[in-house]
């Protein structure tokens, strides 16, 4: 079996990325000839015609478009593994970062991410968007540099991920509340008045399910969908019981009375997930480490 010739990824990348054998030679600096020859190589190697004229122009087969990011990725990998060691000058620095992260992330440790990225780098920006899904497009395509969450079944497994910190859930009260006096056990604490929330759009969630073997029910009276915020703010000015992770909401819970829940339910992993093709990145790698010691 014969070698393949690497450098037709690159001659490959240029003709998807351009859909033209005339543009395509002229960014490769080559004449329109070698690039036709080129295409007739890529066309014998893949067995597939790859662009095919349309009118005046070409547009790309099914076989194109499901290799066009593939080889994309592959080319930019071989770009970093081949660039000159690089010292990174964090103080000249110019740069945003989009990060989509949950909003109790954001209360609870972007204080002093933000402050450690402006005393090493004043010129960089946080851009922090809210993450409605566990969808990986926005890493994908890039509109996206880091994200943070849980990993689930659903997460894209081209991702690069690392855990950051272990969480669990405790039951959290206004000061004055009945649950702040005595021992909590599994009934006093289902016989309260709670309020669910939920990411997943559902009612029942692992506490109930812990419950559920005791023969209790929790009375939920408010569900959310969304960020933990919005409950702690209904807890501190009512009798309702809120049930949050305790790392994810530690500053959000100040003035407030904690306590461990009466049932055990499983911990949980929150990592950062970031796309491959930033591993290299000296920035990026910076801000990673920025988010490593703020969730330390």
């Amino acid at each position: 079996m014969s070698k393949p010739d690497l450098n037709l990824l690159v001659t490959l990348d240029v003709l998807l990325t351009e859909g033209s054998v005339a543009r395509a030679a002229k960014r490769l600096q080559l004449s329109p000839s070698a690039m036709s020859r080129a295409l007739a190589r890529l066309r014998d190697t893949t067995g597939d015609p790859l662009l095919v004229r349309a009118g005046r122009g070409l547009v790309p087969t099914p076989r194109a478009l499901e290799l066009r990011n593939q080889v994309s990725q592959l080319v930019q990998g071989a770009k970093e593994v081949l660039r000159p060691t690089e010292k990174l000058n964090l103080p000249q620095l110019i740069r945003t970062f989009t990060l989509r992260t949950s909003e109790g992330f954001v209360e609870n440790f972007g204080a002093g991410l933000i402050a450690r990225i402006g005393r090493e780098a004043p010129g960089v920006r946080l851009r922090f968007v809210q993450k409605p899904n566990k969808d990986s497009t926005p890493l994908r395509d890039g509109t996206v540099d880091l994200e943070t969450g849980v990993v689930e079944n659903t997460t894209s497994p081209e991702l690069r991920v690392q855990a950051l910190f272990r969480d669990r859930y405790i039951g959290v009260v206004r000061i004055g509340h009945l649950l702040t006096q005595g021992q909590i056990t599994p009934t006093r604490y289902a016989a309260g008045r709670h309020i669910c929330v939920s990411r997943r759009n559902i009612d029942k969630e692992p506490i109930d399910e812990a419950l559920e073997p005791l023969g209790l029910e929790r009375e939920i009276v408010v569900s959310i969908v969304g960020g933990f915020s919005t409950a702690l703010a209904l807890a501190r000015t009512s009798d309702l019981i809120a049930s949050v992770p305790e790392r994810h909401t530690g500053n959000l819970r100040a003035g407030m009375h904690s306590f461990t829940l009466p049932v055990s339910t499983p911990e949980f992993t929150v990592s950062m997930l970031w796309h491959p093709r930033l591993d290299s990145d000296l920035g990026h790698r910076w801000l990673r480490e920025c988010i490593r010691d703020a969730c330390a």
